[in-house]
């Protein structure tokens, strides 16, 4: 079993990983359990020894590398020790980490409007470095207008009250402030041209959300395109996806799919080839000049 040398590396990984900013909770759970895989692999320990020594499954351990589940100071603290981390100073900052791991992030205050399995893309969504978006059938969440939101949310949830609708309406918008913050990320979308062409709502409701993406098309780190009708196929069709992509190098790349009540989030290098091959190649069906032409177009319409 190899061991930690006692005097850390300044520029040591451990120690970036505790200094280095991340979005939530959601984000530090899975750099933690990233750090830990690492440490686990290199002492030469399997799945099936690590989770006997905190009384676990091997698929505990796997759910905790892959920052599903919250941690537990004691099983952590006997992970590293398993693993042949002795030096104080590194295990201080690992089981600091704890602490932030399983602090609710500013979502939490929605959870009456925050499904369990979308907690982790908000969380995930507010730590990208880039998001890129296909939608085919409305206007992303992060580009919505308040009405435009509002309407859309009533068509999704129609037993859902009055106050109920307000507080997923609040979370949208909330979650929108991401595109005007200091460390902004860059956000990439792609239409298709039935979106912009869709009234929901009402012409204007429309008007204004056509108002509000010429607006926001103009932003530095706001990317638009809408795919022309007369573009032909399309290589998703009906299927909307969102790629993030994170600064911090123990975060892979993440494809998130949702559906009417869950979501996949897929990080295997072959998935992610894929859907981003085909985000390439609807982005090449139009250019953001073409779509301020469309955008216009549509508006002459309403």
């Amino acid at each position: 079993m190899s061991m930690i040398t006692s005097q850390p590396d300044p520029g040591s990984p451990i120690r970036d990983l505790f200094d280095q900013p991340v979005g939530g909770p959601t984000v530090v759970r899975i750099l933690l359990g990233a750090r830990l895989r690492r440490l686990r692999e290199a002492g030469g320990v399997t799945r099936e020894a690590a989770g006997h020594a905190i009384r676990a499954s091997a698929s505990k351990i796997s759910r905790m590398e892959l920052g599903r589940v919250g941690f537990k100071e004691r099983d952590v603290a006997d992970l590293l020790t398993l693993y042949g981390l002795h030096d104080e100073r590194e295990r201080s900052t690992l089981l600091a980490l704890i602490l932030q791991a399983n602090t609710p992030g500013w979502w939490h205050q929605y959870g009456d409007a925050v499904p369990e399995w979308f907690e982790a893309y908000v969380g995930l969504e507010q730590a990208a470095s880039l998001i890129r978006v296909y939608e085919a059938h409305s206007i992303p969440c992060l580009l919505q207008t308040e009405d435009y939101a509002r309407v859309l949310i009533r068509l999704n949830y129609p037993g859902a009250t009055p106050d109920e609708i307000d507080r997923r309406v609040s979370l949208r918008m909330t979650r929108q402030q991401l595109l005007t913050r200091p460390d902004t990320p860059q956000l990439w979308v792609v239409v298709d041209e039935a979106v912009v062409r869709r009234p929901l709502g009402g012409q204007q409701v429309m008007r204004a959300q056509l108002l509000h993406l010429l607006e926001l098309a103009q932003l530095r780190n706001v990317t638009l395109q809408v795919v022309p009708f007369h573009g032909g196929g399309q290589p998703a069709i009906g299927a909307p996806f969102t790629i993030l992509r994170f600064s911090q190098p123990d975060l892979p790349d993440i494809v998130y799919l949702e559906q009417l009540t869950s979501a996949l989030y897929l990080d295997k290098r072959d998935d992610l080839d894929h859907y981003m091959a085909v985000m390439d190649r609807l982005a090449v069906q139009a250019t953001p000049a073409a779509t301020i032409e469309t955008l216009h177009a549509a508006l002459g319409q309403m």
